[in-house]
């Protein structure tokens, strides 16, 4: 072993025992050769005399480079020494009259050579080398060793440059098409020859090479003469290969590779039919009836897929009636072992069985009455449907428990149904009969399926059950045609054996769910839908999720059949009493399970509330037994929290903490309760209802008292608040000083937004009823408030990205919304009282920052609006006392100019945004305004000072003056851009506005 040799053997070396350092000594030593002048003599030397596959691997290696790289410089001679060495090489040939003996390395050895000798070709042939496939013909007659090699070429010819699988470079194609070129006019009927004749002599000896001999045929169908394969010759020598028990099934299944790239051909449709009935494929039908699992079985399964794909496809480009046909005699022969074929085999994953059965169903949309062989496709289709969609049973317990495979399987099926689903739905809509007849003789027999299939056999039936819910408008529900009404008394009155399993279970209560406009308008079937929401295959399923999701679907049955569900209220009540107790008990939240067990817990109990709350709170239900109910709920929630406030005090930190955990959930749970009110409800026709939520909303009011610094619990009853003020209506402003001021107490940003929040929603819900607690409490909010946004404008740079500063900019932003709803409620006044003058000033100066440069223009926006109403509101139209002293020369001088005029010269100001141009809308209406209440004194300062430091010609000004004071205020806004983008043209960024 030479110096070369080892430097090889050493940068190869994968066991770890080479030193590091050593080995990169290697590489780089190996990388050096590279660039010798003499490299590819050396490499060709050492192909023929050493045996080490590393070394030939590295060689061969190096020579591909050098001829991708180098050929341009070679020079002829050595370019005739590398054709040559190489070429002996493949075909078992001396070199120098020494034998080489690499064919008889290994297969990725003799892969490298293949693609070495390829890319001789992308370079020489046909120019230079015109007779490579020509001269390398008659040494096939060695056998198997140089058959294989030559396949091996073939190969790597259609992976490295004619196959269309892969990427190609615009110059890769235009080799490709050169080389394709010449083959076809030179040598591919000799090298189909070849084929034909190696096939025919070593089927019964070396059916391997014959195997490896057809799978490269099948490479080069698709684009040479395929004259040359169909023929009395070729196509017969394939059958019989297919056809003939007793030869290996690599090569039967290489034949039928073969064959389907015949029938996969591209070619004018009449040809096409005129091939594919010539074919007889039927004579392969029974092979797939044998062992499913097998090549062959694989191999003939996609060719039968294949062959029916070109079939369909052909019978929608043929015109002539004779043409319509035959194809559709070929499709009705073919599709029933295509359906077996779908049912039973394993496809290939190029065939889409969803692409081709839309295909097919698509063709019947078109057939009124469908005849019975279609009748009988439209069933085969539902039984493929229906197979593609069951899950495997090896993943149940996963799928069961939810681990992170199941998940992983939930998720992939639920991707790979989709397409499947709308399979289901264009079906129904060409057979709706059969479609449901079907999937009513699914379910039946899923249910006496064995038990080792029976979760996947129901939870299938009964996705195809919602399926066809899912594709069917509420007209087609709520009559319930046909079969309809049969598949959902079999859905309700059925009692599956595998109801505890959760995938079975889940899809059961979406089910039922999705039916519920027939149930609407068919209310025999209540009771049933109740005994499947409220028993152990709903609510209180074992599985919490199961339990949670049911929960939350019988809220929403609960809200679509309302007043129906009176005479059940016992009933319901009745089946839920345990979680009831579970709510009106102080044990819960120490007892549930932790983490995300515990929030399935928590949204159950909430969609109960909800759903309760509902139920009970309908003007149907009489009086007492309304008061009854919500006494039976509220009176031990309120006596847990007056309980849990009088303890506070004794308790330790560990109870502390379960002692907030259930104040939390027993807040949130009667909040839930009170949305199934009406205001009309507890405030008009039954005001001992609403007594009751005012003693519940004084009652919570003192957990502010108590834990005035615990925000979740100060965040639950805010959010208490806001549902008793949608609920009481106008009889909760008692209640709303006290509940004010305890907010007030400790309020951070985030508090203070949400408390912002609460008084827009007094003000849009009551105007200027709420003056008088606006007025009382917007010192506070503004002094605050104003201290923490100025932070916001003080901070700068990257740890301004902090989740405090998120907090100060939400509050700003709703700050700005809070002064929006004031100046648009009529509560203008508040600004003006003693109390709140001292903040006119920041309040005006924020305004007008924002409304001239904040980043949002909807905020922009926003402001302008605000000033616009102020205007109109503080500003008299005649000339007398002004209401708030300063506000029209603020408006006059700084406003107009800034705002009206400097904003929107702003290159920032982009009219091609659309928020922006209704900002500018805002704007224009602003100065009509002006003029209107100002007449004038806005005019005369607005042209004499506004528009002449934006150096504005004065014909436009007058223009400006004549547009403000007509009454088309779209022709005023169209001049006004116009005048705009005018002085932006004429400024070019010259003038700087302040």
């Amino acid at each position: 072993m030479d110096d070369v040799e080892k430097a090889i053997m050493i940068s190869f070396d994968e066991s770890g025992a080479i030193d590091s350092e050593l080995k990169s000594q290697a590489v780089n030593f190996c990388q050096k050769i590279k660039e010798n002048p003499s490299i590819c003599s050396l490499c060709i030397e050492k192909l023929c005399f050493c045996k080490l596959v590393q070394v030939q691997f590295w060689c061969l290696q190096a020579l591909q480079e050098v001829i991708r790289v180098k050929y341009g410089s070679m020079s002829l001679e050595e370019k005739n020494f590398i054709r040559k060495s190489i070429f002996s090489m493949a075909c078992l040939e001396g070199i120098d009259d020494k034998m080489c003996a690499v064919l008889d390395s290994p297969a990725f050895i003799k892969n490298k050579l293949s693609q070495v000798l390829v890319t001789l070709i992308y370079f020489e042939y046909p120019l230079i080398w015109s007779s490579v496939f020509v001269d390398f013909l008659p040494h096939l007659s060695k056998g198997a060793v140089v058959i294989d090699m030559f396949s091996r070429i073939l190969n790597a010819l259609d992976d490295e440059l004619v196959s269309m699988d892969y990427p190609r470079t615009p110059e890769e194609l235009s080799v490709a098409g050169r080389v394709k070129d010449a083959m076809r006019s030179q040598c591919v009927p000799q090298i189909v020859r070849a084929w034909y004749d190696i096939v025919s002599m070593y089927k019964n000896s070396d059916p391997e090479i014959c195997a490896t001999v057809l799978d490269c045929m099948r490479r080069y169908v698709s684009w040479i003469d395929i004259g040359l394969i169909v023929n009395d010759a070729f196509i017969p020598l394939l059958f019989e290969l297919i056809l003939v028990d007793g030869l290996s099934e690599q090569l039967r299944a290489a034949a039928a590779g073969c064959v389907l790239a015949v029938v996969s051909k591209r070619m004018d449709a009449q040809s096409k039919l005129s091939l594919l009935k010539s074919l007889q494929i039927s004579r392969v039908f029974s092979l797939v009836s044998d062992d499913n699992d097998s090549e062959l079985v694989s191999a003939v399964a996609a060719l039968i897929a294949g062959y029916a794909v070109e079939v369909l496809e052909c019978s929608k480009r043929v015109n002539s009636e004779d043409a319509k046909v035959v194809s559709t005699e070929l499709l009705d022969e073919v599709l029933p072992t295509v359906f077996y074929v779908m049912q039973n085999c394993e496809m290939d994953a190029a065939f889409s069985i969803v692409q081709f059965l839309s295909c097919y169903v698509a063709t019947m949309k078109t057939l009124s009455p469908l005849q019975e062989n279609k009748m009988l496709h439209i069933s085969q289709i539902l039984e493929v449907i229906r197979i593609q969609i069951r899950y495997d049973p090896t993943y149940r317990n996963n799928l069961d428990i939810l681990d992170n495979i199941g998940v992983e399987e939930e998720n992939r099926m639920s991707e790979f149904r989709r397409d499947l689903f709308v399979l289901l739905r264009n079906v129904g809509r060409v057979a709706p009969e059969v479609t449901r007849i079907f999937i009513r003789n699914s379910l039946a027999n899923a249910i006496t399926s064995s038990s080792d299939k029976n979760v996947e056999e129901v939870e299938a039936a009964l996705s195809l059950l919602y399926a066809l819910g899912e594709s069917m408008n509420d007209e087609a529900m709520k009559v319930g045609n046909g079969l309809l009404s049969e598949l959902v008394t079999n859905l309700l009155s059925t009692r599956f054996p595998c109801h505890s399993n959760r995938v079975v279970a889940l899809v059961y209560l979406e089910t039922v769910a999705r039916y519920m406009k027939f149930i609407q308008e068919n209310v025999q079937y209540i009771p049933l839908v109740l005994a499947a929401f409220l028993d152990e295959s709903g609510i209180h399923h074992p599985n919490i999720y199961v339990s949670r999701r049911a929960s939350y679907l019988f809220m929403r049955i609960v809200k679509l059949l309302k007043s129906k569900l009176v005479p059940f209220i016992e009933t319901i009540l009745q089946s839920l009493q345990d979680i009831v107790a579970r709510f009106t008990s102080m044990s819960f939240a120490s007892k549930e399970p932790t983490g995300s067990e515990d929030g399935a817990h928590i949204l159950r109990y909430l969609s109960n509330s909800y759903a309760i709350g509902l139920l009970i709170g309908m003007e149907d239900v009489p009086l007492e037994k309304q008061s009854d109910y919500l006494s039976s709920l509220l009176t031990p929630l309120c006596q847990q929290v007056e309980a849990s406030l009088m303890n506070s005090k004794v308790l330790n930190q560990e109870e502390s903490t379960v002692q907030i955990a259930n104040l939390q959930q027993i807040i949130v749970a009667i909040n839930a309760l009170s949305k199934g009110f009406s205001e009309r409800l507890v405030t008009s026709s039954r005001p001992a209802i609403g007594h009751m939520f005012k003693q519940t909303l004084d009652v919570l009011l003192q957990i502010l008292v108590v834990f005035p610094k615990v925000e979740p619990l100060r965040t639950k009853v805010l959010s208490f608040i806001h549902r008793m003020v949608e609920t009481l209506g106008a009889s909760v402003f008692p209640y709303l000083p006290k509940a004010l001021e305890q907010l007030l107490a400790e309020s951070e940003p985030k508090e203070m937004a949400g408390f912002l929040v609460l008084l827009n929603q007094l003000m849009c819900k009551f105007n200027t009823l709420v003056r008088e607690i606006l007025e009382e409490v917007f010192p506070t909010i503004a002094g605050r408030v104003f201290s923490a946004i100025q932070r916001v404008a003080d901070s700068s740079g990257p740890e301004t990205n902090t989740e405090e500063i998120r907090e100060l900019q939400e509050l700003q932003k709703t700050l700005y919304t809070f002064l929006h709803v004031i100046a648009t409620h009529d509560l203008s006044s508040v600004f003006l009282s003693p109390r709140n003058r001292d903040y006119l000033n920041s309040i005006m100066q924020l305004l007008l920052h924002t409304s001239c440069h904040h980043k949002d223009i909807v905020t922009r926006k926003a402001c302008v609006q605000i000033f616009v109403k102020l205007i109109k509101d503080w500003c008299a139209s005649s000339s007398g006392e002004e209401r708030v002293p300063g506000f029209k020369s603020f408006i006059i001088e700084t406003f107009a100019t800034n705002c009206c005029l400097y904003s929107v010269l702003d290159k920032s100001f982009e009219f091609g945004d659309a928020n922006t141009l209704v900002l500018f809308g805002e704007i224009v209406l602003a100065q009509k305004v002006m003029y209107e209440k100002f007449g004038d004194d806005f005019l005369v300062h607005f042209v004499s000072k506004g528009l002449p430091s934006a150096h504005c010609p004065q014909n436009l000004a007058e223009q400006y003056c004549q547009k403000l004071k007509g009454s088309d205020l779209k022709a005023l806004r169209s001049f006004y851009q116009s005048l705009v983008e005018h002085l932006r043209h004429q400024q070019n960024g010259s003038l700087v506005f302040r």
